[in-house]
């Protein structure tokens, strides 16, 4: 974080820990740097039960580590070279008084990435014991599989072996042996190619499942959030070295769907460890849930913090050379200071929206002190773009765009301006197995973004044989968010509000936003009258409308004749008895609004008088019998909706009931459904 922003106050506070932990470290006086006592190493090095200790001196290391490298902190590069002189001795007396071997076994336990960060040691202090202890915690069991090629990684614990493939990738920056490229290289296909979701994610319980096997693993426990994290890592090694587009595809894949979802909307703290993949499941269910700001501390909250620290360390990728050359690989609105290039980047991005399937993007700059520099910059065009209706313009003048898939070089001066617009396509994926059976498991994706649809576990799509995904998928309009309104009414101590209920309407309790229950009490507003426009709820009051719940769009809000309770249905008996005049409060309050039926003059949507919660409602005619409260009884709020359309919104045809589809990470606890059943 403090390399992106040289924040004074984090800079503060990163010193103060590292001479804390300092202190901390000279009255043990062994080198050894742990909240937990050193006898957890004599159990793992007896190779009996305990709990991953390397890891966390890992993260221990890194950090420090990363104190010198990004601030020069020379402490915390001491306390580095203390630490590994204890563990080298450590392993060193396995070895000696064991064998290689045992110290082998013992690394079937979860040793983070040791050998990623004595790498990069090495690489600062050329110290010999610290490459020799790097080597030791390369897991030949596992890095000889993939040396040979053996897609054979099923039942390994995902978030043990990713990091020591990323280790290998720094044994390869460190000695040049090709092999450890190859071996990464192997390993990225192996896992895209047959154990990835498409988020970008991969592992199901922390493990990998056979290969091209996915459809018998989806459920809630899918997707450990470190996961991803540490395949971001092996991408963007392997981007580097070969500037291949794929790779930073896949970047963009993962981190739009498994990193920027698993913190709850804007909560800080508030984050999740597996990102379910199921039907009708929840980030707020699952066996860890939503962690909590003070008293979670999972390995995966210590990523995903990270995670989101560093949200722009891989948008640009700067080439050395006579010319300085950048590549823009992430379409993010950002700010780079680009220093070989003498020049101050801005890249602008305009939100993107479902209604107008376009990105678009404005490059310009302004140059430093001195004089300027022609440079060279590379833009990705990424893959899930087309070239109709794809244009580049420098300084006004139209570019030639190459295919998909690779980069538009521009010869680049200070004070130019270009913009670029790519097509946003919708298109089907299907999920990762070979068995016929599972042929018609998809997902839908706009874009880079995964979508997901508001579902209990619905999942069935028809598209009667249309070749195009546009047949059956269609935007939600802009202007729908203003007609997005929730009924609510006072009873008791209480407030109660209008809820679709399993297909049949029931007052309850007013719920908190990001839940099911606010989803249930969301409803559009739809007019007889489809051009009609309003800016605030207020100006619906007068006209006639139906009612469309949030999540079953498509269907509509019914009466079945009077004292009958309403219903929820896609094919009314009668379009009247969906019609209701929404009027004025007969309670005489100021902005209060009663439903009257079209059909049946005199009669309104009614609640009763002092009820609780799963009361019921139905259509309720005033007569000279009608109970004392009754104006109370068929009057309500009308408010905003509390839930609300994300600007990418679609709705998908389906076989019983139509989906509203958003991107996966704009969830919070609503249930979801990732993959669908997608027949002709």
């Amino acid at each position: 974080m403090w390399a992106s922003t040289h924040n004074d106050t984090l800079k503060e506070k990163m010193s103060a820990v590292v001479s804390s932990l300092s202190a901390c470290q000279k009255k043990m006086g062994t080198g050894y740097l742990s909240a937990f006592p050193s006898e957890l190493f004599d159990r793992f090095e007896a190779i009996k039960p305990v709990w991953a200790p390397y890891y966390t001196i890992h993260k221990i290391l890194a950090g420090l580590l990363d104190q010198y490298i990004f601030v020069n902190n020379a402490q915390a590069l001491d306390m580095t070279r203390w630490m590994v002189e204890y563990f080298y001795n450590r392993v060193q007396n396995v070895i000696t008084k064991h064998s290689v071997e045992r110290h082998w076994l013992s690394l079937n336990e979860e040793t983070g990435g040791m050998n990623d960060v004595l790498y990069r040691l090495f690489t600062i202090t050329g110290d010999p014991k610290h490459l020799l202890l790097a080597h030791l915690f390369d897991k030949p069991c596992f890095l000889g599989l993939l040396a040979v090629q053996a897609d054979d990684i099923s039942g390994f614990h995902a978030n043990t072996h990713i990091p020591i493939v990323i280790g290998s990738q720094m044994r390869y920056e460190v000695t040049g042996d090709p092999l450890y490229k190859t071996i990464a290289t192997f390993f990225m296909d192996t896992v895209n190619s047959s154990h990835s979701y498409a988020t970008g994610g991969t592992s199901v319980s922390e493990f990998w499942s056979n290969p091209k096997r996915l459809a018998s693993t989806l459920q809630t426990e899918n997707e450990e959030s470190c996961t991803t994290y540490n395949m971001l890592k092996v991408s963007r090694h392997l981007f580097r070295w070969t500037k291949e587009v794929a790779y930073a595809d896949y970047y963009e894949r993962a981190l739009t769907n498994g990193v920027l979802g698993i913190q709850r909307g804007t909560e800080p703290g508030v984050m999740i460890y597996m990102l379910p993949q199921g039907r009708g499941v929840s980030k707020a269910v699952s066996y860890h849930k939503w962690g909590t700001p003070f008293d979670s501390f999972w390995c995966c909250y210590g990523t995903g913090i990270e995670s989101f620290s560093k949200l722009g360390d891989s948008i640009y990728f700067e080439e050395e050379g006579s010319i300085p050359s950048l590549y823009i690989i992430q379409y993010i609105s950002s700010t780079l200071d680009w220093k070989s290039g003498k020049i101050v980047l801005n890249q602008k991005v305009d939100p993107l929206v479902s209604w107008d399937p376009y990105l678009r993007v404005t490059l310009t700059s302004s140059l430093k002190e001195g004089a300027g520099q022609s440079t060279t910059l590379n833009l990705r065009i990424p893959i899930w773009t087309q070239l109709k209706g794809a244009k580049a313009t420098l300084n006004a003048q139209n570019l030639d765009l190459p295919a998909p898939g690779s980069f538009l070089p521009v010869e680049w001066s200070a004070w130019d301006k270009l913009t670029i617009q790519l097509p946003i396509s919708l298109r089907t994926e299907p999920i990762k197995d070979d068995r016929p059976e599972y042929a018609s498991v998809q997902a839908i994706l706009y874009g880079p973004y995964l979508l997901s649809g508001y579902s209990s576990g619905d999942w069935d799509i028809r598209t009667v044989s249309t070749a195009s995904v546009a047949d059956w998928i269609a935007p939600v309009p802009a202007s729908y968010n203003n007609h997005l309104v929730t009924f609510s009414q006072e009873s008791g101590d209480s407030t109660f509000v209008v809820t679709n209920s399993n297909q049949s309407i029931r007052m309850e309790k007013l719920p908190k936003a990001g839940t099911d229950a606010a989803v249930h009490a969301t409803f559009r507003l739809i007019f007889d009258d489809p051009p009609e426009k309003i800016s605030t709820i207020g100006e619906a009051i007068g006209k006639t409308v139906m009612l469309e719940p949030f999540d079953f769009p498509g269907m509509v809000l019914v009466h079945q004749g009077t004292e009958n309770n309403l219903a929820v249905t896609d094919s009314p008996n009668d379009e009247a008895t969906s019609s209701f005049h929404l009027v004025a409060g007969l309670d005489g309050k100021d902005d209060s609004v009663s439903l009257e039926s079209v059909s049946q003059k005199g009669c309104y949507v009614y609640t009763g008088a002092n009820y609780s919660s799963s009361v019921s409602m139905k259509l309720s005619c005033n007569s000279a019998s009608s109970e004392a409260g009754f104006n109370q009884a068929i009057s309500f709020d009308m408010n905003k909706g509390i839930s609300e359309y994300h600007p990418i919104s679609f709705v998908a045809t389906g076989a019983r009931r139509n989906f509203l589809m958003v991107p996966l990470q704009s969830f919070r606890d609503e249930s979801y459904t990732i993959y669908f059943n997608i027949q002709p």
